[in-house]
């Protein structure tokens, strides 16, 4: 009777400890982000952010009784490895959900992996394509290439500005960029009446501006690109003596455009996220806890200052850590109906709220027109 006694408590014993052993085990986020090459403006605030939360999470006890556990590769500005480093992430490393896609060429190339997967993905790319339309387990959360266009157009409407030029990066982006622009102009009365375009690595953009500076009908200039490639035209603009406004996308939210194009960004005005601004945000403002708490947080660990793209990852994370408290499990199918009904979150981008057919959640509201003074970003409206 002992000996059954014993074995019976010890078979009992090793259940319990692999109970606790699953219990235990880390709730696995994968990332695939551009820490290096072009994009890499983009993707080391992405990185440092991420890395600085889950620490933060897991010192305060983790979720659901677990700690975080961040996968990470750099794909180095390059889609297919982007890809590949995809394929490892699901397959060896079997993750919860990915975080990335810091560019729209990552990303799309990243999608059907993780819809073939049913793994929930938070995308960090522009444009509207990784949205629209939905596509059951990708959300993103930066505000979309189409919202860009239609912020800077309403604020060239005020101004009596209806016929520019648009200036685009062949990249992924910039092509989205222009083809958003495109579609949404006229809603605006807005005439498109000059286009150029620039490679993302070109070095001297003179050519295609002494285009759009000799022709009489534009008022003003549009350009749509990331990295250092819109910072470049900027400087050849002032170069050509242009005078009239030009207006650069949220492809170029930080601090390191401005460096980039040092006087040559004086004036530009381009739409962003409260972040850039959390300071000189009212007190009334619902977003500026959110935007000051975290650029306090980024500044004092990085020593260095916040981004909008930095934000972007910020958000993701939390919309992921907010649907699976909800769920109450890593559960994939879980975890995704409860980012679908995802409602009133506020992040570093706006007010998150998603639905089956809403993967980003956020509107025009969301964006802040902001003009660059003395150097400093300055809020328009």
């Amino acid at each position: 009777m002992k000996t059954k006694t014993w074995r019976w408590m010890a078979g009992l014993a090793l259940v319990s400890f692999g109970l606790t052993a699953q219990a235990a085990d880390p709730i696995k986020i994968g990332t695939v982000l551009s820490i290096t090459g072009p994009a890499a403006f983009l993707g080391d605030p992405e990185a440092k952010t991420l890395q600085m939360y889950v620490e933060k999470i897991n010192k305060e006890g983790g979720i659901l009784n677990r700690q975080l556990e961040l996968v990470s590769y750099d794909d180095s500005t390059d889609a297919s490895k982007a890809n590949s480093f995809t394929k490892r992430l699901i397959h060896d490393d079997q993750v919860d959900a990915i975080i990335g896609g810091t560019t729209t060429g990552a990303t799309m190339s990243m999608v059907p992996l993780v819809q073939k997967a049913e793994i929930p993905f938070m995308s960090l790319a522009g444009a509207v394509v990784v949205i629209d339309p939905v596509k059951k387990w990708v959300f993103k959360t930066p505000h979309t290439d189409r919202m860009a266009a239609e912020k800077v157009f309403e604020d060239m409407k005020k101004r009596g500005l209806t016929k520019i030029a648009l200036m685009s990066e062949t990249s992924g982006y910039g092509q989205s960029g222009k083809k958003e622009s495109e579609h949404v102009a006229p809603q605006y009365g807005i005439e498109i009446v000059a286009q150029e375009t620039y490679g993302p690595k070109d070095t001297d953009m003179t050519p295609q501006l002494t285009n759009i500076k000799n022709n009489p009908d534009v008022q003003a200039v549009l350009v749509f690109g990331l990295g250092q490639g819109p910072a470049l035209v900027q400087r050849n603009y002032r170069q050509l003596g242009i005078t009239f406004p030009i207006y650069e996308s949220h492809g170029v939210c930080s601090d390191e455009f401005i460096k980039l194009a040092r006087e040559a960004a004086e004036g530009t005005r381009l739409p962003c996220s409260a972040l850039i601004v959390a300071e000189d945000l009212p007190d009334s403002d619902r977003q500026k806890s959110v935007v000051t708490s975290y650029a306090d947080e980024y500044q004092k660990r990085w020593k260095t200052d916040v981004s909008a793209f930095g934000g972007h990852a910020y958000d993701a994370l939390m919309l992921y850590i907010d649907a699976v408290k909800r769920a109450g499990t890593t559960d994939t199918a879980k975890v995704l109906e409860a980012l679908n009904s995802t409602k009133g979150v506020m992040g570093t981008g706006g007010e998150f709220n998603l639905s089956p057919t809403d993967h980003m959640g956020l509107d025009l509201t969301a964006f802040r027109l902001l003009e660059i003074k003395n150097g400093q970003w300055t809020l328009v409206d």
